[in-house]
């Protein structure tokens, strides 16, 4: 082999290996977090909701999410079945390709129950989402949720169903 012939194999060889790398990464969820936080909550209180915008570029589910400030975490939804407000636990919510999924109260959104301690406004609350995509293959995203107190205009009734639900 020439130095000339081996500097381009050598070449193809890296372009070959950057390729693949690319097509790996893409590969990959690839959702996007926006603007998350968390209610903040009263002295004694055991569960509250986390909120954010969540846009993936290929379709994923998200399956799970965490918090070290809960003992159990969940992705429920809130819906009306026959005239009364239902929230239950999905097992997965899907985040279709190049949508924006809002979770919001009211809405769907994760909740944090059994709590550690307080949520006092301000505070950064970590959270862990998994996202799941058609191939089975699983990625993590770690997120940082700060709390902010409910505003006396912003929906106090569903503020007041969303406390008193047995989960």
């Amino acid at each position: 082999m020439t130095a000339t012939t081996s500097c381009t194999f050598m070449t193809r060889l890296v372009g070959l290996c950057f390729s693949l790398f690319l097509s790996c990464t893409a590969a990959l969820a690839q959702v996007t977090v926006t603007d998350p936080w968390v209610r903040a909550t009263v002295a004694q209180q055991k569960a509250t909701g986390a909120f954010m915008k969540l846009q993936a570029v290929q379709d994923v589910k998200l399956i799970e999410a965490k918090s070290p400030v809960a003992g159990v975490v969940e992705v429920h939804e809130m819906a009306m079945e026959a005239g009364v407000m239902k929230m239950r636990a999905v097992p997965g919510l899907a985040l279709p390709a190049g949508q924006s999924v809002e979770l919001k109260p009211g809405g769907y959104h994760v909740m944090l129950m059994d709590l550690k301690g307080q949520v006092k406004e301000g505070d950064v609350v970590p959270l862990t989402l998994v996202v799941e995509g058609k191939d089975g293959k699983r990625q993590t995203l770690e997120v940082k949720a700060t709390a902010r107190a409910m505003t006396p205009g912003a929906a106090p009734g569903k503020a007041a169903a969303h406390s008193g639900m047995k989960h």
